[in-house]
C-alpha cells in the first residue's frame, strides 16, 4: 500500500535529500528509520532533491508499506520520529493511489530564501545578512523578468543529468517582514540543482546596483552559469512547499 508522507528537516546536519555513499542525507536517515521500524528494507522517494544544506518546511515523500499497516498511526509517527533524529519532522502519512507519485505528480514548488538588513542573533544562521543599502525595489522589477516558461541553464548547476533545463516560473518577489527582515519566494513546476539560489544570487548583484532588469533578461539569454550571479548560502533557504492536485 502507497502511503504519502509529510516531513520537515534542517538542511545543516545533511549532505542533502537524496541517498549517497558514503555521507548522511535525509532520504537515507528516514529509510534506515523505516526499515528498523518494519525489520525491511524501505525505499523512499521525494517530491525533489534539496541541495547540502538547504532546509525544508514541507517536503512530501511517498512509500511502499505492507497492506493494512497503518502508517498514520501516533504511536508509529512518534516511533520514527524518535529514529529520525532532532533534524527531521515527520508530520503525517495519509494512503494514496497505488501509482501516486510524490515527485511526478507535484504540480508546483515553492522555495523562500531568508535575508536581514541588520545583524540580529535571531535570525542567523538560517537568513543571511545583507547590505542595508540593497535595493530591493529594483531587485524585485528584475525578478518580473524570471515568471514564465523559459530556459534557466544560466541558473543551473553544471553538468547535471536531466533532460531540459525548461522550468515554468509562476511567482517570483520578495516580500517584507519587518523593518530587517525579508524573504524571497519563488514558485514553478520544477527547479534545477542550484537554480534558486543563483537566482537570488544574481537578484543581489541588481540590488547592489551592478545589474538591472533588462540585464537579467541577458543573463536568461545568454544560456551560460557564468554570466548568472554567485550561488548563495544554503543556510537561508527553504523549500516551502509541495502542492498537488486533487
Amino acid at each position: 500500500m502507497r502511503w504519502f508522507v509529510e516531513l520537515s528537516y534542517l538542511g545543516a546536519p545533511f549532505h542533502g535529500w537524496q541517498v549517497q555513499p558514503g555521507v548522511v542525507t535525509v532520504q537515507s536517515t528516514v529509510e534506515e528509520a523505516l526499515s528498523r521500524l518494519l525489520r525491511r528494507p524501505v525505499g523512499i522517494t521525494g517530491a525533489g532533491r534539496t541541495d547540502a544544506g538547504v532546509n525544508a518546511r514541507r517536503m512530501i515523500a511517498h512509500v511502499d508499506l505492507p497492506d493494512g499497516f497503518d502508517a498514520s498511526a501516533p504511536t508509529f509517527l512518534r516511533s520514527l520520529n524518535a529514529l529520525c533524529g532532532p533534524s527531521i519532522a515527520i508530520a503525517s502519512a495519509w494512503p494514496v493511489a497505488p501509482d501516486a507519485h510524490a515527485r511526478f505528480d507535484a504540480t508546483e514548488r515553492s522555495y523562500r530564501y531568508f535575508a536581514h538588513t541588520r545583524k540580529d542573533p535571531f535570525a542567523a544562521p538560517l537568513s543571511w545578512q545583507a547590505s542595508p543599502s540593497l535595493d530591493f525595489d529594483a531587485m524585485n522589477e528584475a525578478a518580473r523578468r524570471l515568471i514564465g516558461r523559459r530556459d534557466f541553464t544560466s541558473f543551473s548547476k553544471l553538468h547535471t543529468d536531466v533532460k531540459t533545463n525548461i522550468c515554468d516560473v509562476r511567482r517570483a518577489a520578495w516580500h517584507r517582514i519587518d523593518d530587517h527582515r525579508w524573504y524571497f519566494e519563488i514558485a514553478a513546476d520544477r527547479f534545477l540543482r542550484n537554480m534558486v539560489r543563483a537566482v537570488v544570487g544574481t537578484l543581489v548583484e541588481v540590488g547592489r546596483g551592478k545589474l538591472d532588469a533588462d540585464g537579467l533578461t541577458g543573463v536568461l539569454d545568454r544560456l551560460d552559469r557564468c554570466a548568472a550571479g554567485t550561488s548563495m548560502p544554503a543556510a537561508p533557504l527553504f523549500l516551502w512547499d509541495v502542492l498537488y492536485g486533487e
